[in-house]
């Protein structure tokens, strides 16, 4: 686990003054990555940026970096990386100003963001076990998880080409579908569409084809993590996934934030990994004493919705439900040593979804699927209006941020996309 060093100091403060803030996710304890581009660049390449305040500080501008290639930077060791962001940090503090950094500096309002890295593999998992009880009963009321749930990490391959970076729209999907009652299926655009609060977590450094990784290196393989909301399609997951799992249902969009937050960031977060009384014990190789110690993140999360009629009132949308990675079954270290234990090689920049993160009262539930019972319950909204699942023009926000006594609060910024109208069959 990454130690707290002089980084994490909440009494630290920045030269830019935004970031000292209490109310700003990105102060200088925090030094999230981004790739970046000035809306007036005459040539449109990516840059790689850290947050900071209001601000972006320009890596290579600021001679901090000599690459703009992030997947290249994600693959450095950990005393690599805790280099650089010592660096960062003190070029950022109070005492560090000079004309040169401050040249290196450009507003959030004037850049525009692109996804973190390039996004090779995708891999969803289904770490929340409250999601998967909630949702398991809808169709199991006896016999919600399969018995393999609390053995190993549920996961399966997603599509990593459409996955876009929070702001960006998105088309409802079309796909087949069975009516109830019906006996032959039709195609059409969804009606049962939903989001899906995650946490998106980035592979760095690589392994070997034939080499799995031990669970007290596997967070050394980690760079860190982002929101992410993996758009589902429900009634098309409905008729399509027996008996190989999710295709048409999740693979029309995901959206992720552009900051990624490092594991070095969320060191003053950590947690103990416990396991419920009764509940198996995880076998050896997802398991040990250092992981027991210290192997959750504290990050806690938060769904908004702005639907249309609040876009046009001024309204900034209202939350619906708020949770935390503390609830999650299997940790990242988890993560990693169960997806590399028959030998997968993973690569700088692929992505692990963590699955629905849920709480465990029904008002923390990650997705509409649950808040409304399956679409049997309706939620009403403050302005009078009400969901099953999204329509037309709704924006889902996730937000998230890591706080504790003693530390300063860090967040991850946005997560934010819209729902357009499907495209018609003939276009």
């Amino acid at each position: 686990m990454t130690a707290i060093d002089e980084t994490h100091d909440p009494a630290l403060r920045s030269w830019v003054a935004a970031a000292n803030d209490p109310a700003s996710d990105f102060p200088v304890q925090n030094l999230p990555f981004g790739r970046f581009r000035r809306r007036a660049s005459a040539d449109g390449a990516l840059r790689i940026g850290v947050a900071i305040g209001d601000q972006v500080l320009d890596l290579a501008a600021a001679g901090l970096a000599a690459t703009q290639d992030m997947n290249a930077l994600m693959c450095q060791t950990p005393a690599e990386r805790k280099a650089l962001r010592l660096a960062i940090s003190r070029a950022l503090r109070t005492a560090g100003e000079t004309a040169a950094l401050r040249g290196a500096l450009v507003a959030q309002a004037d850049v525009e963001m692109a996804l973190p890295c390039v996004i090779g593999d995708y891999t969803d998992f289904y770490a929340g076990i409250h999601h998967a009880t909630t949702v398991g009963k809808l169709f199991r009321p006896d016999n919600p998880l399969m018995p393999n749930y609390k053995w190993l990490p549920i996961g399966y391959h997603g599509r990593s080409s459409s996955i876009v970076v929070s702001g960006q729209s998105f088309r409802r999907p079309v796909g087949q579908t069975l009516p109830p009652g019906a006996t032959t299926p039709v195609l059409g655009p969804s009606r049962r569409l939903d989001y899906e609060l995650e946490l998106g977590i980035f592979i760095g450094q690589p392994n070997e084809l034939g080499a799995p990784v031990a669970i007290d290196d596997a967070e050394d393989r980690v760079f860190g993590l982002g929101l992410f909301n993996d758009w589902s399609a429900r009634d098309v997951q409905a008729w399509e996934y027996q008996p190989l799992g999710p295709f048409l249902a999740k693979n029309f969009a995901s959206t992720l934030s552009p900051w990624i937050v490092t594991m070095e960031a969320l060191a003053p977060f950590r947690a103990p990994f416990t396991r419920p009384a009764g509940d198996p014990q995880p076998l050896p190789y997802l398991d040990s004493p250092g992981h027991r110690e210290a192997g959750v993140v504290d990050v806690q999360l938060e769904v908004w919705l702005q639907t249309a009629r609040m876009r046009e009132t001024g309204s900034p949308g209202e939350r619906l439900s708020s949770s935390g990675f503390t609830d999650a079954y299997w940790t990242i270290a988890q993560l990693v040593a169960h997806h590399t234990v028959n030998g997968c090689n993973l690569r700088a920049g692929d992505l692990f979804g963590t699955g629905t993160l849920s709480g465990a009262l029904p008002s923390q539930a990650g997705s509409l699927l649950e808040l409304s019972q399956g679409g049997k319950v309706p939620i009403t909204l403050s302005n009078g209006e009400h969901r099953s699942f999204l329509e037309d023009g709704d924006t889902v926000i996730l937000r998230g941020f890591c706080s504790r006594p003693g530390a300063r609060r860090i967040g991850f910024g946005e997560c934010r996309g819209t729902v357009l109208p499907a495209r018609g069959l003939d276009a």
